[in-house]
């Protein structure tokens, strides 16, 4: 027993060991890069953050000959793989190691999706003054999706329209915050999918004309899936429509039994799909409606494919408690009802009736969202270009005072 024990505890030693040999190699790797080797650099905690740093990584590298080093905490991250010569990337895993990693470091500029710097897993370098740059991946106000203090500890945080940097400010003026450099950048996912917008209009209905509907909520145990998943898919089903749920990252970690019983109950009806595939956007271009509750994906469905979106009422998702200490009303509360129509959680099964006449009138939604597209998000189609110019100007102000 004794023997076996034994060997047991040096498998599991060795496969301690194994688990750890990427990420030890490539931050052993990163810290033996010249300063100026790694002066730029950006963190992806999975592989959802890379399509809101691949415009300004292209601008950066491409069209402006920089190199920049990606760090990532997913081993399936595309980056790994990249054939870019100009970006050294490194995977850097998630707990402890990835912890000290941050605390240790030494660069010039990091850009980051991942909001709490300081509050939560990622602190500021202890050995180094490095420049933090947030980047938002998602259109939504500062003050309520995000948890008090998200954005306290950044020097500069790239804003997608003036909201932001009306919010932020507000925030700075409540809590007596030291100003941060606020960037009038854009939103560079809004970019990525204008750019690969079909030219021509895709299918929005399956070949035996059922229309394709996106259902794409937010995540919490009051979210639409979580509480209402299983009756709104098959009232859409009953209707006659080709239905495909997008669950948010987040509701397939911390809501999985949720996602399951909606798959078991109808991976059997063809007319059925669960994606998980949430780099993926081809679902927004090819649907003939999209139905969310709280979640950025209305904004983008709408701003780019410029068709109206039906969110269903779910209770607000606040994270920062004191939200209302900032005067602003939250933008995906001001401007829903401009984008689309809301109908009632308890009103689920006049859906199909709503689909119906809200979809009968598209036309006369397209020059009003146009409209709000234009006045809440900045820099559209050059948010790369922004992002880029102000990153290299942030390094050569750094660098005569290093």
């Amino acid at each position: 027993c004794k023997k076996i024990e034994k060997n047991q505890i040096t498998k599991n030693m060795k496969f301690t060991k194994s688990i750890f040999d990427k990420e030890g190699n490539d931050i052993e790797k990163f810290n033996k890069l010249d300063l100026d080797e790694r002066s730029i650099v950006f963190y992806s905690e999975d592989i959802s953050s890379f399509v809101h740093f691949e415009q300004i990584i292209h601008e950066l590298t491409e069209k402006m000959g920089y190199q920049i080093c990606y760090v990532t905490s997913a081993k399936d991250d595309p980056i790994l793989t990249s054939q870019n010569k100009r970006i050294k990337a490194f995977y850097i895993g998630l707990g402890a190691i990835r912890t000290k990693f941050f605390m240790e470091l030494k660069a010039e500029l990091l850009v980051m999706t991942m909001p709490s710097l300081e509050t939560y897993f990622i602190k500021r370098s202890r050995f180094y003054s490095v420049h933090y740059v947030y980047v938002f991946h998602s259109i939504v106000s500062s003050h309520t999706i995000y948890r008090k203090g998200a954005f306290d500890h950044f020097d500069s945080i790239f804003c997608a329209g003036p909201h932001h940097i009306k919010e932020i400010k507000a925030t700075e003026q409540l809590y007596n915050l030291n100003h941060k450099n606020l960037v009038m950048y854009g939103y560079g996912l809004l970019d990525k999918l204008q750019k690969n917008k079909p030219v021509q209009n895709q299918e929005i209905c399956t070949k035996d004309g059922r229309k394709k509907i996106l259902v794409a909520p937010s995540w919490g145990k009051k979210g639409l899936l979580e509480t209402k998943g299983l009756d709104l898919v098959k009232i859409l089903l009953d209707a006659g429509y080709h239905v495909t749920v997008r669950p948010h990252p987040m509701s397939i970690k911390k809501s999985s039994k949720t996602i399951k019983k909606i798959r078991e109950k109808f991976e059997g009806n063809s007319d059925f799909i669960l994606d998980t595939n949430t780099s993926s956007f081809e679902q927004l271009f090819s649907s003939y409606a999209l139905i969310t509750d709280w979640s950025g994906i209305g904004f983008e469905y709408a701003f780019v494919c410029e068709r109206p979106v039906i969110y269903v009422d779910v209770p607000k998702k606040a994270q920062n408690k004191e939200y209302d200490k900032i005067q602003f009303v939250p933008l995906e509360v001001s401007i829903r009802d401009k984008i689309g129509e809301i109908i009632s959680i308890n009103n689920l099964e006049s859906m199909p009736e709503r689909i119906e006449f809200l979809y009968g009138h598209v036309n006369e939604f397209q020059n009003k969202i146009k409209k709000i597209r234009d006045d809440t998000i900045f820099n559209i189609g050059e948010s790369g270009q922004a992002a880029a110019g102000e990153i290299i100007q942030i390094i050569n102000e750094i660098a005569p005072t290093k």
